[in-house]
């Protein structure tokens, strides 16, 4: 069941930040009232895919930055590879250079509040403890406004990278109706026409495209 329209789960964990600090008790709760967050999941530190992501949004944080956007990695690792991955050259297979801060969901809860965990624990007839699946998160993506509302979510399988400029652009509609209150119709981006939440708003648009 999808979390679009509700309180994003909320957790306390440890992150590394700015590059490499520890950062006991992070919570997205800091950015109540203040920012909207991209709070994205990864499978696992030191892969192939994963890299290309986390440095795809450390390209383009400053765009996030100016839209008042967090952004947030997590994975199941512990905050000890998060540390040693980014104190990895980026020839070498790590991610050094991103400073946005990646939590440590090494008890697997913070994935499985959010749906993303990509197997499930199960409990035998003998009573001993199982998993089914892979112990890992898929590629999740959540879009969490300045209330704490998820707006959007994207989950792709692990072999399927994501597009960091379509998170962009969801951004960009979210804010579009924010400020104006008019909805944004497929493929819209920054500058297009967008449409009234009424039958005569969508004829207009419709007669002029």
């Amino acid at each position: 069941m999808g979390l679009v329209g509700k309180k994003a789960p909320k957790f306390s964990a440890t992150a590394v930040v700015n590059g490499g600090e520890f950062q006991d008790d992070f919570s997205l709760e800091q950015f109540i009232g203040k920012k909207k967050v991209v709070l994205f999941f990864y499978p696992r530190d030191f892969t192939f895919v994963c890299p290309t992501e986390l440095l795809a949004f450390q390209e383009k944080l400053e765009e996030f930055e100016k839209r008042g956007v967090a952004v947030v990695g997590c994975s199941v690792d512990s905050h000890f590879s998060h540390w040693a991955w980014l104190n990895t050259p980026k020839d070498q297979g790590g991610i050094q250079s991103v400073v946005y801060p990646i939590v440590a969901d090494f008890d697997k809860t913070i994935a499985m509040n959010y749906g993303v965990l990509a197997g499930e624990y199960t409990w035998d007839e003998d009573g001993n403890w199982g998993f089914e699946g892979e112990p890992v998160a898929y590629r999740g993506l959540f879009l969490i406004d300045e209330e704490g509302k998820v707006r959007h979510e994207l989950i792709n399988d692990l072999p399927l990278g994501r597009n960091v400029n379509e998170a962009l652009r969801v951004i960009d509609a979210l804010a579009h109706n924010q400020k104006y209150g008019e909805v944004c119709p497929a493929n819209w981006n920054e500058g297009d026409d967008a449409m009234t939440e009424t039958s005569d708003g969508v004829a207009d648009y419709l007669s002029n495209h």
